[in-house]
């Protein structure tokens, strides 16, 4: 277990053959008060299988590295994956609520499965990478590359919205700090988790002890205590449930990935957000600065 209930180094949330478990119906005990979200990610070897019973939440299957397939309700769904996080977007699968579902692996790779307790149901859907709504946030040294694929725009879901984000070496994301933990004009209340992955950037002179890092902050926006200054490489996750959050960097050297799951107790699924007020002001600043030319990452 981490130290803290919101940093979770590589392996410290392992839950049997998940590498990541988090959240989920079976292990919110790991972390009192969450209750919106949850995550589950897992390595493949050729020819195995992982199963996720029945259960009142719904599920989007994100591979992250390698292709899989996903039955449900007795259908097969062929996802082509990719060769890795940073080589753009990826088909998805969103299973409804309360439906079973089994994912396997030919050739190994390593998939991600978003959850959150839910009722609605909505149908099954395959979103292919060419239907993923691709965004180039931001500008300059704040450029950023968002697969919308599990937002309100892009996929039905009851309570969800999940989606990647792709900063190149040396820019930050996240930012301006924003929070999104009041249900009131203007801002939904959304818990969310971000799990990461580092590599060294394409074209570098890279050691074999490198050692490819990130670093995400967190910080309180009221009353409620909450101070994360972390470290971050593949693997690596941090739940913001609540705060002010950002910015994620992007260390010199090193891209950095991270999946995004948010969901809470409003009515509304939509994302609203506050910037913090001492740093809004620096998104007007991105008028007129050029996008970063290393983007849009592709395969």
């Amino acid at each position: 277990m981490s130290e803290t209930p919101w940093v979770y180094p590589l392996g410290s949330a392992a839950d049997g053959g998940w590498q990541v478990s988090l959240g989920a119906t079976d292990s919110a005990a790991r972390i009192p008060g969450w209750s919106h979200t949850g995550l589950k990610v897992t390595e493949l070897a050729p020819g195995e299988s992982v199963s996720l019973p029945a259960a009142d939440e719904e599920r989007l299957v994100i591979p992250l590295v390698g292709a899989f397939t996903v039955l449900v309700d007795g259908t097969t769904y062929p996802l082509r994956g990719r060769n890795s996080v940073f080589a753009g977007a990826t088909d998805v699968l969103y299973s409804g609520v309360r439906t079973p579902l089994t994912v396997s692996s030919d050739n190994g790779g390593k998939v991600a499965v978003a959850l959150a307790p839910a009722h609605e149901s909505y149908p099954v859907r395959l979103v292919t990478a060419e239907e993923t709504p691709v965004e180039l946030r931001g500008s300059g040294t704040c450029s950023r590359q968002v697969h919308n694929f599990g937002t309100p725009a892009a996929l039905e879901a009851d309570r969800f919205i999940v989606c990647e984000v792709l900063t190149p070496a040396g820019n930050w994301s996240s930012y301006p700090p924003h929070k999104h933990d009041e249900e009131k004009d203007g801002e939904t209340s959304l818990e969310e988790i971000y799990y990461f992955e580092t590599r060294a950037a394409a074209g570098s002179p890279v050691p074999e002890d490198v050692d490819a890092v990130g670093y995400a902050r967190v910080y309180a926006s009221d009353e409620r205590p909450i101070d994360v200054r972390a470290e971050v490489r593949s693997g690596d996750v941090v739940l913001v449930p609540y705060g002010w959050h950002g910015p994620a960097m992007a260390a010199p050297g090193y891209d950095l990935y991270y999946l995004n799951i948010m969901a809470g107790p409003g009515r509304v699924r939509e994302w609203l957000i506050s910037d913090d007020p001492h740093h809004g002001w620096i998104r007007k600043t991105w008028d007129g600065q050029p996008m970063d030319p290393r983007l849009p990452f592709t395969s």
